[in-house]
C-alpha cells in the first residue's frame, strides 16, 4: 500500500506540480519504478482499484504491458495463469473504460501469448481461448475484438523479449488459428456498430501473408463486406485498410504465381477502378480522395509486373494513376511516384526480359513496351513539372515548410529522371522546353515562378540529355541571358548553366555561349549569398568540363577568382563557396604545360599566401591570438589547390617554398585543433598529388610531426602520417624514417590509451590511430609486424573496442580484422608467424570480448563489423578459435542462452572456419545476439559473465 501511494503521489507531481525540477524528479522515479519487480503487483493492484484516476490507469496499464513484453522472465512459471486471469478481468472491466487503457491491456495479453506456448492456453491456443471467452461473455465482445486485432501485429513486435524460435512458433500458431479468427470476425459482421472494428481486425490478420488461398478469399464475406463499403457515401477507413492489405496480399513477383492470385485480383481491381471518377469530384472529402488515391497507388505498386506487359487492361490502371498524379495536392499526387520508378525499372532493365532468348528479341520487346508507355510518361512530365514552382507566400513559410518544399522538388526531380530514362533525355527536354517558352513569354519581375519551375525541371534531367543535342539546348542557352535577375530565378539559371557544362564542352556552338553565361555567373556572385553559392558551383562545373576551351581565357578567370576570394566590390561569395572557385581555376591550370602551370599555381596561391604572411610577420604573439578562422580560410584554399592542380612537381615546389609559413603555424598554433586539421589536410593533399616529388619536404614534415606529437597529441598528425605511409610505405629508401615515425606515434598513442575511459575521452585519436595501423598493415607490413608497437596496439585494441564512439570502435575492429586476415595477402603472408605469436596467447580473451560485443557490449547496429572480425579470427585459427568461442559461451548462464542456441552458434563458426559462405552463417550469429539482448536483465547477465572490460582474466579450462 505504501508503494502504491508513492506511485500515485509521483504521478500527481508529474502531471500537476508547478516546479519543473520536481516533475523531472517524479518522472525519473517512475521510470526506475517500472524496472522493479514490485511494479508487477503495484500496477495490477492499482488497475483493479476503482478509485484510481485516469492518469494512474494509463501509467499502470503501460507499466503492465511493458513488464509483460520485456520482463516476463522475472516471473515464476506458475505465474502465467493468475496473470492471465487478472488481465482477462481487466479487459472485461475496461470494456467501456478509457480506450488507451483497454488497448494497453490488449497488448499485454497479446505479449503474454507471444511468450507462452499454445498448449498452455488450452486446445487451439489463444485464438480458441478468445473465441470461447467471446461466446461465454458476449457483452465484452468489443474488448476481445481489439485483442484479436493486435494479436497478429505482435508477431513483428521486437520489443517483446522472446527467443527467435518462440517468435517463429507464435507466428505458426496464429497461422493455424487464422480460420478460427476469421470465423469469429465474420460472425460479428452482422452487428453494425462492430463492422469497423471487425474490418480493422481482418486487415491485421491479412498481414500474415499467404495463409489462405486467394481463391477462397475472393468470395469470403469479410472481403465482400470491405468491397461493398467502397460504394457508400462516406468511405470506411477500415475497409480501405482491408483492401490495401488484400492488394499487397496478391502482389506477385514470380509470373508462375499470377494464376493462383487472379481470382482475388479480379474481385478487387474492378471495384477500385469504379472509384476513378471520385478523384475529381469536388464534393468529396479530401480524406476520402486521399484514401482512393492510396488504393490506386497500392494497386500500381503491387501489380507493376502485370501492368508492365502493356495490355489494354493495364493501361486503364496507368491512366487512373496519371489522374492521381495530376491532383493539385502534392501529398496525393506523390503517392504514385514509386510506381513510375518501379515501372521505369521494369521497362529498362535487362532482368525484366529473361524470357526472351536473343538480344534482338529483347530489344524488340523493350522498344515495343517503351512505345506503349511513351504517351503516359510524356503526360507525367507535363503533370509533375508544374509542381516545383515556388509558392506565392514562400518568403513567409516557416523554416520547416521551406524544407518540405525542397523535398517536394527533389521528389519531382526523381520522377523526371524516371521519365527521361523511358522517353530519352532529348524527348523529355523538348516537353520541358515548351513549358519554358510559354513561361518566358509571360515572365516579368512579378511572374518569374513558372520559368524557374521549368528551368529547375530542365536541370533535373541534365545527365540524360545528349551532349550532341543541337536542337533544343542552343535555344535554351540563348534564352538564359534574357531572363530577369530575380534572386531565386537567377540561382536556378546558374545551376542550369553548371548542370549543362558537359553540353557546352561537347556542342559545336558551346564556346560561343560561354562569355554571356559566365557574365550571368558573375552577376550571380553579386546578388545574394544564395545566388553566389549557385554561381560558384556552376563556375566550378564550367571550368571542370570546359577546361581545355578555357585555357586561353585564364586572365579573365583570374580576375573573377581574385575578386571573389579577396571579397572585392559587390561579390558575396562565402569562404566555403570560394573553394569552388579555387577548384575551378585549379583544374584549368592542370591543363597548362608545366612551365605555365608553375606560374599559374603561384598566382592561384597568392591570395591565400599573402594574408598568412602578413599575420606571421606580426610575430608569434599575434599569430597565437588570431581566431582560427583567420588562418583556416586561407589554408583550406591552399589545401584545395594542392588537391586539384595535378602537376606533381609544381605542387611539390610550391609546398617547399611555403614550408616556412606552415612550420611557423605548426609551432605557434599546436594547441589549436581546427588550425592543425586544416594544415594537415593541406599537407596530406600535397603528398597525395606530388608523391615522390615531395621527398625532401616530406622528411622535414615528418620530423616536425614527431616532435609536435610528443607535445600535443593532435589526431590530424596521425591521418597525415597515414597518407605518407600509403605513398612511401613500400619505398626501401624511406624505411628508416618511416620505422622511427610509426614507432614514435604509436608509442605515444598507446601510452595515452591505457583504460576504457581514455578511449571514451579521445575517440578521434583512437579512430585515427587504428586507421593508421591498418594502413601500415596494407602498405608497410615489413615495418609494422616486427616492430615492438604491434603487440602494444593489439593490447590497446582489446581495452578499447567496446568504446561507445561508432567510428573509433569500427576502426579498432577493422584493424583486428586486418591482423587476422594478414596471411590472405602475398605481402602479409611472411608475417603470419609473428602475428600468431602475439594473437594466440591473447586469443581466448579476444574471442570473449568479441562475443561480448556481439551480445550487447556494442549496439546491434555494429553487428556486421563485429561479426566480420569474429569470422576473420575463426578462419585464421580454426579449431583453436572454436575452443576459445566455446570457453566464452560456457561463461554465460543457461537461463540466458540455451544449449541449443550455443550449439547453433558454434556450428556457424565451424562452418566459417571450414570456408563456408558468410551469408550461410549469419542467421545463428544474429539470433544469438538477439537472444542476449532480448531485455535489459538478460543483457546485464550476459555482459556480467563475459566482462568485456577485463582483459586479463583467466579463461575457463
Amino acid at each position: 500500500m505504501e508503494l502504491q501511494n508513492t506511485v500515485k503521489e509521483a504521478l500527481n507531481a508529474l502531471y500537476h506540480h508547478p516546479d519543473d525540477a520536481v516533475r523531472m524528479q517524479a518522472d525519473r522515479w517512475l521510470q526506475d519504478f517500472q524496472r522493479t519487480i514490485d511494479a508487477w503487483q503495484v500496477a495490477d493492484n492499482l488497475l483493479h482499484d476503482t478509485a484510481s484516476n485516469i492518469e494512474t490507469l494509463i501509467f499502470c496499464s503501460q507499466t503492465l504491458r511493458s513488464k509483460v513484453q520485456r520482463d516476463f522472465e522475472e516471473l515464476p512459471s506458475e505465474a502465467f495463469r493468475p496473470l492471465r486471469v487478472s488481465l482477462n478481468t481487466l479487459l472485461k472491466s475496461f470494456h467501456k473504460g478509457p480506450p488507451k487503457v483497454r488497448t494497453q491491456i490488449s497488448l499485454a495479453v497479446a505479449a503474454l501469448a507471444v511468450h507462452v506456448p499454445a498448449e498452455d492456453w488450452g486446445d487451439g491456443g489463444i485464438v480458441t481461448w478468445i473465441r470461447d471467452e467471446m461466446s461465454s461473455h458476449p457483452e465484452f465482445i468489443p474488448s476481445f475484438l481489439e485483442l484479436l486485432r493486435v494479436l497478429p501485429e505482435e508477431v513483428f513486435n521486437y520489443k517483446i523479449a522472446v527467443r527467435p524460435d518462440r517468435r517463429r512458433n507464435f507466428e505458426d500458431e496464429l497461422a493455424s488459428g487464422m480460420e478460427i479468427a476469421l470465423n469469429v470476425l465474420t460472425a460479428c459482421l452482422n452487428v453494425n456498430e462492430l463492422s469497423e472494428q471487425v474490418l480493422e481486425g481482418f486487415a491485421s490478420w491479412l498481414r500474415l501473408r499467404h495463409r489462405i488461398p486467394a481463391s477462397a478469399l475472393a468470395s469470403h464475406p469479410l472481403v465482400l463486406s470491405a468491397l461493398s463499403s467502397l460504394n457508400s457515401d462516406i468511405l470506411s477507413e477500415a475497409a480501405v485498410n482491408v483492401i490495401s492489405e488484400l492488394i499487397h496480399y496478391t502482389a506477385v513477383r514470380n509470373p508462375d504465381e499470377v494464376a493462383s492470385q487472379m481470382p482475388l485480383i479480379q474481385a478487387i481491381v474492378p471495384r477500385i477502378m469504379n472509384l476513378k471518377a471520385q478523384l475529381r469530384d469536388p464534393s468529396k472529402d479530401e480524406e476520402d480522395v486521399k484514401a482512393i488515391a492510396r488504393l490506386f497507388a497500392d494497386m500500381g505498386d503491387a501489380y507493376v509486373e502485370l501492368i508492365a506487359n502493356g495490355s489494354d487492361e493495364s493501361m486503364l490502371i496507368v491512366q487512373a494513376l496519371l489522374e492521381v498524379a495530376s491532383h493539385p495536392e502534392f501529398d496525393i499526387a506523390s503517392m504514385t511516384f514509386n510506381f513510375w520508378h518501379s515501372l521505369q525499372l521494369m521497362l529498362i532493365e535487362r532482368n525484366s526480359y529473361v524470357a526472351y532468348a536473343s538480344e534482338a528479341s529483347v530489344e524488340a520487346e523493350r522498344s515495343r513496351l517503351l512505345q506503349v508507355f511513351r504517351s503516359s510518361y510524356e503526360s507525367l512530365v507535363s503533370l509533375v513539372s508544374v509542381k516545383v514552382g515556388y509558392p506565392q507566400d514562400y518568403a513567409d513559410l516557416s523554416r520547416e515548410d521551406q524544407k518540405d518544399f525542397k523535398q517536394t522538388r527533389y521528389a519531382v526531380a526523381d520522377v523526371l529522371i524516371d521519365a527521361a530514362l523511358v522517353l530519352g533525355g532529348d524527348a523529355t527536354l523538348r516537353i520541358l522546353y515548351m513549358k519554358l517558352v510559354e513561361a518566358v513569354s509571360n515572365c516579368g519581375q512579378t511572374d518569374w515562378r513558372p520559368a524557374e519551375a521549368a528551368l529547375y525541371s530542365i536541370r533535373a534531367i541534365s545527365d540524360f540529355v545528349p551532349t550532341v543535342d543541337g536542337e533544343v539546348m542552343p535555344q535554351i542557352m540563348s534564352l538564359l541571358p534574357k531572363l530577369p535577375h530575380q534572386p531565386q530565378l537567377l540561382q536556378t539559371v546558374c545551376l542550369v548553366i553548371g548542370a549543362y557544362a558537359k553540353w557546352l564542352d561537347g556542342a559545336p556552338s558551346g564556346l560561343s555561349f560561354l562569355p554571356p553565361l559566365i557574365d550571368i555567373l558573375v552577376s550571380g556572385m553579386s546578388i545574394s549569398e544564395e545566388t553566389a553559392a549557385a554561381a560558384a558551383l556552376a563556375f566550378r562545373h564550367i571550368c571542370d568540363d570546359c577546361k581545355k576551351k578555357l585555357c586561353g581565357s585564364l586572365d579573365g578567370l583570374f580576375q573573377i577568382y581574385q575578386r571573389a576570394v579577396i571579397g572585392e566590390g559587390s561579390f558575396k561569395v562565402s569562404a566555403d563557396d570560394s573553394l569552388n572557385l579555387v577548384e575551378a581555376l585549379s583544374v584549368v591550370i592542370t591543363e597548362l604545360p608545366s612551365e605555365h602551370a608553375k606560374k599559374g599555381l603561384e598566382a592561384l596561391c597568392s591570395p591565400a599566401v599573402a594574408p598568412l604572411q602578413d599575420i606571421i610577420s606580426q610575430g608569434p604573439v599575434v599569430l597565437g591570438q588570431r581566431p582560427a578562422r583567420d588562418l583556416t580560410v586561407h589554408i583550406d584554399r591552399l589545401a584545395n589547390i594542392f588537391r586539384y592542380v595535378n602537376h606533381p612537381e609544381a605542387v611539390a615546389d610550391a609546398v617547399q617554398r611555403l614550408w616556412p609559413i606552415f612550420k611557423a603555424i605548426f609551432d605557434t598554433r599546436l594547441w589549436d585543433m581546427r588550425t592543425m586539421e586544416s594544415l594537415c589536410r593541406a599537407c596530406k593533399n600535397a603528398v597525395r598529388t606530388s608523391k615522390t616529388f615531395m621527398g625532401v619536404t616530406v622528411g622535414v614534415m615528418l620530423e616536425e610531426i614527431q616532435v609536435l606529437y610528443k607535445q600535443q597529441q593532435q589526431p590530424c598528425f596521425l591521418y597525415l602520417s597515414s597518407e605518407v605511409i600509403k605513398i612511401f610505405g613500400s619505398d626501401p629508401s624511406c624505411t628508416n624514417y618511416l620505422k622511427i615515425l610509426i614507432e614514435s606515434l604509436f608509442n605515444h598513442t598507446t601510452f595515452m590509451l591505457t583504460k576504457a575511459q581514455d578511449f571514451t575521452a579521445r575517440p578521434d585519436l583512437v579512430d585515427d590511430c587504428f586507421l593508421l595501423a591498418s594502413r601500415c598493415i596494407r602498405y608497410c607490413p615489413q615495418l609494422f609486424f616486427p616492430s615492438p608497437v604491434f603487440p602494444c596496439l593489439v593490447d590497446c585494441s582489446m581495452i578499447g573496442f567496446t568504446v561507445p564512439h561508432r567510428k573509433a570502435s569500427k576502426s579498432i575492429l577493422n584493424f583486428l580484422s586486418d591482423v587476422f586476415d594478414v596471411a590472405n595477402t602475398s605481402q602479409g603472408k611472411p608475417y603470419a608467424s609473428i602475428r600468431d605469436n602475439i594473437i594466440i596467447p591473447r586469443g581466448a580473451v579476444l574471442t570473449r570480448i568479441l562475443i561480448a560485443a556481439l551480445t550487447g557490449a556494442l549496439p546491434s547496429s555494429r553487428l556486421e563489423t563485429v561479426t566480420y572480425a569474429l569470422l576473420a579470427l575463426t578462419r585464421a585459427y580454426g579449431v583453436k578459435a572454436l575452443e576459445w568461442a566455446k570457453e566464452s559461451l560456457c561463461l554465460i548462464p543457461p537461463n540466458a542462452v540455451t544449449e541449443i542456441e550455443r550449439s547453433r552458434f558454434l556450428h556457424a563458426l565451424s562452418e566459417a572456419a571450414s570456408g563456408g559462405p558468410v551469408n550461410g552463417v549469419m542467421i545463428p550469429i544474429e539470433e544469438l545476439s538477439e537472444v542476449c539482448r532480448r531485455n535489459g536483465s538478460v543483457q546485464d547477465i550476459v555482459q556480467g559473465a563475459l566482462r568485456p572490460l577485463e582483459v586479463n582474466i583467466v579463461p575457463v579450462s
